[in-house]
């Protein structure tokens, strides 16, 4: 399947979401959301973003304060990691990508349409 430049897609691989930027054989050029590093993935590896990932991406994306649900002490802890993570190797690498990927998923799957936020 082609998926169009700007698409919201989940490279399925790493349970990773990223954004579509191009397309080069089989393979689709994406990036994660806001910028960063590109790669390319396998267009069979790939899946279309859900809305509510598609609407975490959004409100986290380029955001120095992301979302946190007040009293929430796994969304700290999570946040906390993120943040150690991108001190100690820099903001765009693996590590720091998995650290943000837990506290989004956490965040998209614990108070995503949550009142209170």
């Amino acid at each position: 399947m082609m998926y169009r430049v700007g698409a919201y897609v989940v490279d399925t691989r790493e349970d990773r979401v990223a954004q579509v930027i191009g397309h080069r054989g089989a393979h689709v050029k994406v990036r994660a959301p806001g910028g960063g590093a590109e790669w390319e993935v396998p267009a069979s590896a790939l899946r279309l973003a859900m809305g509510q990932e598609r609407e975490a991406v959004r409100v986290l994306a380029n955001r120095d304060d992301a979302p946190q649900r007040r009293g929430c002490a796994r969304c700290a802890e999570l946040e906390a990691a993120w943040r150690a993570a991108c001190a100690a190797t820099g903001e765009r690498t693996t590590t720091t990508g998995w650290a943000l990927n837990r506290f989004r998923n956490h965040w998209r799957l614990d108070h995503a349409g949550s009142p209170g936020m």
